[in-house]
Order: structure tokens, then sequence, then C-alpha cells
């Protein structure tokens, strides 16, 4: 049913129809709303069986869906920023035990300096801990992938974020199409897990592992990444089929056939580009974008394919890697180390990415003019007298 709704709303709710029997949250803006959202649900009766579980902090969160994931419920929490490095310990230790816990990461900056704005800061950090990651551009696809996380999480036996963009979507209020409990029933099936701890069925999970066997348990890791790169895919075309809209996948090519140019990005602002990219193709640029979906595990073949045509590539990062540049950028360069590549770092900390700093950017792109690493909009008065 849609309905004008929240961004944090609509994911909580999308999130109760997925039945999760555990729920572990520690408050951190701007996911908050999520979790309070769910508590509401789950006082009132109307998300039962579940255990709504307040903790002391976010590695106490993720503590716990880990105890309650191994014990065989299906287990959800949902984080942010500082929140998702205090977990960091505990999320290697959920992917490492092939756990299927699904978290909504609302991406903001890291400190310090303290900024509570959005950011890619906080789950890129987080890229190699084991975890599926899927980035949402709407708040539309935000609840989509919810109900399609757990899908992929239980198959693979792996955990997922799924990470929606803090305040431009958790805190937008918009047209949303929430599913019906009666769809995500026919679409989820309840979860089985492929291990569980029973005291009726002793066994040990999460032992010490010696040199002799640990590259092989880390080998097999690898191994279940790369099965997701086609358990996603489908899970997304049956989404599809089952919904009647289309949200998730691997990539999302917009205007790239035959796009001289094609900008990389990942989350809202790709909205934000489409709509600089739609002017620009009105003038006469070639130009197109490829929007991720999937950043982990990264699809390379997919991305390759996109970006066969393209005579150069613009990548748009909302996070930086200091004293390297793009995180996103070594991917995309991993799958076509042909073609030229220039990394834009913009947005951070919240700074508004506008039509009018982007048109220029890609002015400059289309002619060859930009520098390898550029930052969209930086104040170079205020660094330059702080660096003399």
């Amino acid at each position: 049913m849609r309905s004008q709704i929240e961004g944090s709303r609509a994911v909580a709710e999308t999130v109760a129809r997925c039945r999760p029997e555990v729920v572990c949250a520690y408050p951190i803006s701007p996911q908050t709303h999520i979790v309070e959202a769910l508590s509401v649900l789950v006082a009132s009766g109307e998300l039962a069986p579940c255990e709504f579980v307040n903790v002391e902090s976010e590695f106490g969160a993720m503590s716990v869906a880990i105890g309650a994931s191994a014990a065989g419920a299906r287990a959800y929490t949902a984080t942010a920023s500082q929140g998702l490095l205090y977990m960091a310990e505990a999320l290697y230790n959920a992917s490492g035990l092939g756990l299927p816990i699904v978290m909504t990461v609302a991406n903001r900056a890291i400190g310090a300096p303290i900024n509570i704005w959005n950011d890619h800061s906080d789950s890129m950090s987080q890229r190699d801990s084991g975890w599926i990651q899927l980035y949402a551009e709407t708040n539309q696809e935000a609840a989509d992938l919810h109900v399609q996380a757990f899908r992929i999480a239980e198959e693979l036996s792996l955990p997922v974020m799924v990470c929606m963009d803090g305040f431009v979507l958790t805190h937008a209020v918009e047209g949303i199409d929430v599913p019906s409990q009666e769809q995500v029933d026919a679409f989820l099936p309840p979860f089985g897990p492929q291990q569980v701890l029973d005291p009726d069925d002793p066994m040990t999970i999460g032992a010490m592992v010696g040199p002799d066997a640990f590259t092989e348990v880390r080998y097999l890791a690898h191994a279940k990444h790369l099965r997701a790169l086609e358990v996603i895919p489908r899970v997304a075309d049956e989404f599809a089929t089952t919904f009647w809209r289309s949200s998730g996948g691997l990539v999302r090519p917009y205007g790239c056939l035959g796009a001289d140019t094609v900008v990389v990005a990942l989350g809202s602002v790709l909205g934000t580009v489409k709509d600089t990219v739609d002017e620009l193709r009105a003038e006469g640029v070639s130009i197109g974008v490829l929007g991720l979906t999937t950043f982990r595990p990264f699809p390379y073949d997919a991305v390759r394919a996109a970006l066969r045509g393209a005579r150069r590539v613009v990548v748009l990062e909302r996070a930086l890697a200091a004293g390297m540049g793009g995180i996103v950028t070594a991917d995309v360069c991993g799958s076509v180390p042909d073609k030229p590549i220039t990394t834009v770092i913009a947005g951070l900390g919240g700074r508004p990415v506008t039509k009018k700093s982007l048109r220029g950017l890609l002015t400059d792109a289309v002619a060859d003019r930009l520098e390898p690493l550029t930052f969209l909009d930086l104040k170079h008065d205020v660094v330059e007298r702080e660096l003399s």
C-alpha cells in the first residue's frame, strides 16, 4: 500500500513484516527512528513473537544478534557511524560464523571532528568485514532491499548490511509502497538456520582455528561472497516478479549504452547525478550513470560490462581514504584497468551535492580538465591558509 511515510518508518514496517524474532538496538542518530518504531510494534503486540532487547552499547547489540542468530532466531539490528565502529570486532565474528543477520546502516560521517550528517565513511570502513553491503538509492529501494536482504542472508548464511543515507533518506517523508504481510510471506520463507546451538544436539561454533585450517576458512568465506554475485540478481528478479517493481541487484546502468563518459556512484546522490546527466544529454553531451547497488561483494563483471564502451569514467565518492583517495575507485579500476578514471570526493559530512556543482564538474570531466583526484566544492582558501 502506497502512503506518505518517513523512510525510517517504512523500513521499520518492512522489517516487521519479515518477522524477525529478535531485534536488538542501541540508539544513535540517524537510525534511531527505525528501532523506535520497531519497539512500538513489539510492545503493542503487532510484531509477535519477537523480543526487543535494549542493550548498553552497539557492541552489545551485535553480540545479542550473534547469540540470537546462533540459537536459530531471525535477528535484526541497526546502527550508524561511531556505533558501527564500536561493533567492529563483533561484525567480523558474525560473518566468520556465517550468521544471517540483517542490519540497517543509516550512513553518517565518522568523527573526529564530530559530525552527524551523511556520507559513506562508516560502512566503507567495514567493507572488508565479510558482510554483504547493499546501497539504497531511494527510500522505496531501502524498504525493498530489507526484504531481499533476509532472503539473501539466509540462503547464503552470511550477514547483510542495507546502507541508506542518513537524514537524506531516513528522515525524508515521501510516497512509499510498504509491502503487505501477505506479499512478504510469499517471498520470504520461514527461517531455517543452517546451524543451530541446541542443548539436545550439542555442537561448537567459533572454536579456535590454527594455521593448518585458517586459510581454508577464509577461502570458504570468499567463495560464499562469489556465490552471492549469482544469488543477489536472482533474488532481485524474483522480487520484481512478486512485487511488480524493480529494486536491488548488482548495478543499475542509466544511459550508459554508447556514452563516452560514465559517472559511477552509489546511494541517494544518484538521483541528483541522473537529473544533471539528463540535462547534459539534452544538450548533446554523451554521458551516462552507473549506480552500484551491491558494493560487497564487488560486481567486477557487471561493472566491466556496463563500462565497456566508455572512453572515460568518473567515480563520485562520499568517503575518503586519507593518503590514497577513492575507495570505490580502487574496485572500479580493477574492473576496467585500461580506462582513464577520475575520482571525485563529494558530499563529505553532509555537504550538499548540487546540480550546479555537478554540472560544472561533469563539463570539466568530458573536456578532460579534471585532476585524477578532485574534491567537489573544496574551499581552497581555507585549506591553503591552514596548510601555510
